[in-house]
């Protein structure tokens, strides 16, 4: 597997990645970090999080942020202070058993699209260059259930993560939508890893997947230093607004970061502007410009 390119200089530069102690938040935080950029790693656990800092050679800072719990949200965004130039919203639980967040929203659309929703609506008058989300190639699948956003008896964990990264899609586009229209100069963005082997893969509800996921890691996947590269990619490339990256090989699993092609459900304005109003309505946090 080839090294990654060199990326530019990015002293005085501020990044807030969620999840960042572990797997591809933890790789792409390195790599910022390496290149001379302020790292803050926002994770649920701050002793995690604090393991992880020693392992990055660079400036970082950690603090604490539960996406899965609105509070925890609303402090990390009320204690910021200063520039943010990315916010990554990377963090993201995979196919896990049913179960809720704080808040009550089921757990994966809870914590891997209202959680970062509302976290980048507070955060939006803070930064300065853009916002990137960590969606995925599993986003193609029936759209967002708009009616039963909870997935309420019809609970599969496969549907349910399918759903949380289709609706990081439709976030990054209904937010791009309405940057433009304010006239501001930041851009929203999307990527995904390919397949990477990560801790993500162990916490399937059924143990059966687990095992067979523990194969593919080993067989098919590729390292989290690679699943970083299309994150960074989309955070220091010069790109069009609202563009999705990942590897540009063979079915999107390998090869150099490049554009990527979105499932037809994605790429729904009208879904992704009704999306946007139930997120409001569900999180009690609004347009953060």
């Amino acid at each position: 597997m080839s090294a990654a390119p060199p990326l530019p200089d990015l002293t005085g530069s501020t990044y807030v990645v969620t999840g960042a102690n572990s797997g591809i938040g933890l790789e792409a935080a390195k790599k910022l970090a390496g290149a001379g950029g302020k790292v803050v790693l926002a994770v649920r656990d701050v002793a995690k999080g604090e393991a992880a800092a020693a392992q990055i050679a660079g400036r970082t800072d950690v603090r604490r942020l539960d996406l899965a719990d609105l509070a925890s949200v609303h402090a990390f965004a009320g204690a910021w202070d200063e520039p943010i130039t990315t916010l990554v919203n990377n963090a993201g639980i995979m196919m896990v058993a049913e179960g809720r967040t704080v808040d009550g929203f089921e757990r994966q659309i809870g914590t891997n699209h209202l959680g970062h929703f509302a976290l980048t609506n507070l955060l939006l008058p803070h930064i300065t260059d853009r916002v990137v989300s960590v969606s995925s190639g599993l986003h193609n699948g029936p759209q967002v259930d708009l009616d039963n956003l909870d997935l309420e008896g019809a609970y599969k964990p496969t549907r349910a993560y399918q759903q949380s990264k289709l609706a990081n899609l439709l976030f990054t586009a209904e937010l791009q939508r309405r940057l433009t229209e304010a006239g501001s100069s930041v851009t929203a963005h999307a990527a995904h890893p390919g397949y990477s082997a990560t801790n993500l893969q162990t916490h399937h509800a059924n143990p059966l997947m687990n095992k067979l996921m523990w194969v593919g890691n080993k067989l098919v996947a590729t390292s989290a230093e690679f699943g970083a590269r299309p994150t960074v990619h989309a955070v220091v490339a010069d790109l069009p607004p609202n563009s999705y990256i990942g590897p540009s090989g063979f079915q999107g699993l390998r090869g150099a970061p490049g554009p990527n092609p979105r499932s037809k459900q994605a790429q729904d304005a009208e879904v992704a502007r009704r999306l946007w109003d139930l997120s409001e309505q569900r999180t009690a946090v609004s347009w953060g410009l």
